[in-house]
């Protein structure tokens, strides 16, 4: 067998295995990039707000919001407020002519609006977390491509 012949057949089949181990170590840190960008996005986002959680959340209490268990804690005492406005009954639950429909309906939509923030937060770290996985795959597969191909000159 040639020289050449030698080549081919030591890069061959390291050579893809390298190509996917590059692109998943930059999807891994592309995924970790985006899930960085949106969880500072949403927390400058929430503290542009100025809220802070009310005095008599269990938790929490008085902190600015700029977070996923602070929003949180913050939805839990809107929702007591909400219904201790309303007897301890829900918006769906409320007569149309009920004065505490219109605290109810706002009271949902701020709870709304905190949960989606608070599920952006984990959307955003399981994208670094994976991202992290993936790239720590493809330095993985990295390290297979090169030991397979300098298996070929060990065996030589």
């Amino acid at each position: 067998m040639s020289t050449a012949a030698a080549k081919v057949n030591r890069t061959g089949p390291a050579k893809p295995v390298r190509v996917i181990a590059i692109l998943l170590m930059l999807a891994g840190l592309v995924m970790v990039v985006a899930g960085a960008t949106t969880w500072f996005t949403v927390q400058s986002q929430l503290a542009d707000e100025r809220i802070t959680v009310s005095e008599d959340a269990d938790w929490f209490a008085g902190e600015k919001i700029d977070g996923p268990l602070t929003a949180y804690a913050e939805a839990q005492i809107i929702e007591k407020h909400a219904l201790e406005s309303s007897g301890g009954k829900t918006y769906a639950e409320l007569d149309r002519e009920d004065p505490a429909r219109q605290t109810v309906m706002n009271g949902s939509f701020l709870r709304a609006s905190l949960f989606t923030s608070v599920v952006s937060f984990g959307i955003a770290a399981m994208a670094m977390g994976l991202g992290v996985v993936i790239a720590l795959i493809g330095y993985a597969q990295f390290l297979l491509a090169r030991s397979l191909a300098a298996a070929p000159e060990a065996a030589a």
